[in-house]
């Protein structure tokens, strides 16, 4: 048996190692079928209900709301075939399409909109996502096809928010009559593109294109969505033909790939932040002095010089530069030289009680990747030069979420993608009150202030300048350690056309298609 998988391993490296660009996509796939790979097990299928990202991808291609997003990840008008804004930037009006429905027939009327929004907020939706649409006031509708949106700020993103899928149009008709069981009809009733034909879990789920959807018909007939959540098996995948799309592979195969397959290869920025988040709540983290200490004592610059194979940047704050015109927020300390910063650190351990007699010791807690475990082994020996003690907890996704939201962990993994390109998006979920996506439990009624402040603010250049001060009191408290701004790392298949690179990476599958079907 040994001798059958060692035969089997080496029939795919060669595989692998001989692989040119025109056969990835090309070994005996569907014409009509676009192969998606998922970074994780698809958690549901109700979009109000969960919000990990490969649901919300999934949800993406079937749900559609007033607005939608293009191949650049750009807000387009979706539903609403057009909105006009008032009461200074306080009253946003959209108007629907004529003759919209769902995948069964069901008209889509404006009605929808303000129960979808009930919906959102009521106590057995339990919405991950509320947070997220803290300064809609409420939505009404005065006629069929008229949809008001009322706001407690003004926010200028408004339109790309209406693209997400907890507020696009949700088969209430039948969300009514079966209850949690409505996401079980095979076909699933959507609003978007496509609609779920089939699903088992681990293995695959099926989508099929919406005949009702209101706008040309899709170039591609059916995505199938697979969960890997290793990137190295998701790379070895697709190398051998088994997918068109995977949004990740090992950063350590990112020179190797490109040798071997060329423009398959696409990465660069991308709105988002890689951390870790401490619990404030319980000791040791619940001391200012201890969390700054770990911060200033980290050297991100080798991190990402060395450790980094794409050279992701380096982070001192959670909102990627490009929200902030180029800006970056940075702790007082950052420009200090690294051995000053350690000595720094040092004396605020000493100052909170820690010392060689009493030293600093905490977990680790990691989702299953190579890539997070480096990037904690690397921080463990980097905190070991102070005498503190970290030991790396390892679990599967899964666990791993779950133990943050109930906030049983010390230390953990964790990061932000933006929802909506945004700075506050990065920043209300470390509001008290924003509920369990505060995983460190963080509370400052000054950030608070300060974020309510910037986002009460309609002037841009204002509002810029307002939200980097409360990003500035939130990092300079460090619920979380900034390390890196996040890079995009996808393998697209020859075959697909339509796939634009953007820092959203957004890429809806309605505005993709296959080579095949042009031939």
């Amino acid at each position: 048996m040994k001798h059958i998988i060692s035969l089997l391993w080496l029939t795919l490296g060669l595989t692998l190692m001989s692989c040119s660009p025109a056969d990835i996509g090309s070994n005996n796939k569907p014409a009509d079928t676009l192969l998606r790979l998922a970074d994780s097990e698809i958690r549901g299928l109700d979009p109000q209900k969960y919000g990990d990202l490969s649901s919300m991808r999934v949800a993406m291609d079937q749900f559609e709301g007033l607005t939608r997003f293009n191949a650049m990840g750009e807000t387009i008008p979706g539903l609403a075939e057009s909105w006009r804004v008032s009461d200074g930037g306080l009253t946003w009006t959209f108007t629907l399409r004529d003759a919209l429905h769902f995948s069964d027939g069901t008209s889509i009327k404006a009605e929808l909109f303000p129960a979808v929004w009930d919906r959102l907020h009521s106590a057995q939706t339990a919405s991950p996502h509320i947070p997220l649409f803290a300064v809609i006031d409420g939505i009404s509708a005065p006629d069929d096809q008229v949809v008001k949106v009322k706001l407690k700020q003004p926010m200028p993103q408004l339109p790309a928010l209406f693209a997400h899928p907890a507020l696009a149009a949700l088969p209430l008709h039948i969300i009514a009559a079966k209850g949690d069981d409505w996401t079980a009809d095979r076909p699933l009733v959507t609003s978007g593109a496509y609609r779920l034909t089939g699903w088992r879990l681990n293995d695959q789920l099926q989508l099929a294109a919406n005949p009702a959807w209101h706008d040309a018909p899709v170039a591609i007939a059916n995505i199938r969505w697979k969960p890997v959540e290793d990137s190295l098996t998701a790379m070895r995948l697709f190398m051998g033909g088994g997918a068109d799309i995977a949004t990740d592979y090992p950063e350590s195969r990112h020179e190797w790939l490109g040798e071997k397959l060329g423009n398959a290869v696409r990465s660069g920025p991308y709105l988002g932040s890689y951390y870790f988040t401490l619990s404030t709540r319980k000791p040791p983290f619940d001391d200012s002095r201890v969390r700054q200490a770990l911060s200033m004592s980290v050297d991100r610059e080798w991190l990402s010089r060395k450790l980094s194979i794409l050279h992701t940047p380096p982070a001192w704050g959670v909102v990627p530069p490009a929200l902030y015109g180029g800006d970056e927020i940075k702790p007082d300390w950052a420009n200090k030289p690294l051995q000053k910063r350690r000595k720094m650190a040092r004396d605020l351990l000493l100052d909170a009680g820690y010392s060689p007699n009493n030293p600093l010791t905490f977990d680790i807690r990691i989702n299953s990747s190579t890539e997070h475990r480096r990037m904690a082994v690397a921080l463990a020996a980097m905190w070991g030069e102070l005498g503190i003690e970290a030991r790396i907890l390892n679990s599967e996704a899964a666990l791993h979420f779950a133990s943050m939201r109930r906030g049983d962990f010390t230390m953990a993994r964790s990061g932000w993608i933006a929802d909506i390109p945004a700075p506050e998006n990065f920043l209300l979920v470390h509001m008290s009150g924003s509920g369990p996506g505060n995983y460190s439990g963080y509370s400052n009624p000054e950030f608070d202030k300060a974020l309510a402040t910037a986002m009460a603010e309609a002037d841009p250049e204002k509002r810029t300048q307002k939200m980097q001060r409360a990003e500035t009191i939130l990092i300079a408290d460090a619920p979380v350690i900034p390390l890196y701004y996040y890079l995009t790392r996808s393998l697209v298949a020859p075959r697909v056309l339509g796939w634009q690179d953007n820092a959203s990476n957004i890429h809806p599958s309605a505005t993709l298609s296959l080579q095949d079907s042009h031939e």
